[in-house]
């Protein structure tokens, strides 16, 4: 499966390990983290959609974005409930996810107007500890997206990047 990701600021990534102690109770703990824009699918030709992706993404501005809080899917569409995750609050990011969903067809439930920019930390567990995880306060952090990544889900790398604005 092929995305679109921001790569994730240092700053988020030091928030999310300093939670890793808080998520042992659940059944799997990302030790990196990701903020998914878009699902592309699958290629028989990653260059083809590659390019797609480049096209699609052509005249995109930098936007802002801020981690606002720990929350948790208490039901999600797919996967093991509940999941917990660093809150993104970003209209340009639901903006460029917009753009990019009317080039790739949004994945049902997940996508779409069901969008919900976030980091995920853990899934799977005990749903008591993931309220408790929710109510933590933390500081926010604020960043700007100057770049997307084109990803390759299936060997976990980032295949190329796009500067903002593109």
């Amino acid at each position: 499966m092929y995305s679109v990701n921001v790569p994730v600021p240092g700053r988020v990534r030091e928030l999310a390990s300093s939670l890793y102690p808080d998520l042992h109770g659940f059944d799997r703990v990302r030790e990196t983290h990701s903020l998914l824009v878009k699902r592309l699918g699958d290629s028989p030709d990653p260059h083809s959609l590659q390019r797609r992706t480049h096209r699609a993404l052509d005249g995109t501005p930098a936007v802002e974005a801020a981690i606002t809080g720990i929350d948790y899917f208490a039901d999600p569409p797919v996967g093991t409930a509940p999941v917990v995750y660093l809150a993104v609050e970003s209209p340009g990011l639901e903006r460029i996810h917009a753009e990019l969903a009317d080039v790739f067809d949004p994945v049902a439930d997940l996508e779409g107007e069901n969008y919900v920019p976030h980091v995920t930390l853990a899934r799977g567990g005990d749903e008591a500890a993931a309220k408790r995880l929710a109510e933590r306060e933390i500081d926010p952090i604020t960043f700007t997206v100057t770049e997307l990544e084109f990803f390759d889900g299936a060997h976990r790398l980032p295949v190329s990047r796009v500067t903002l604005p593109a």
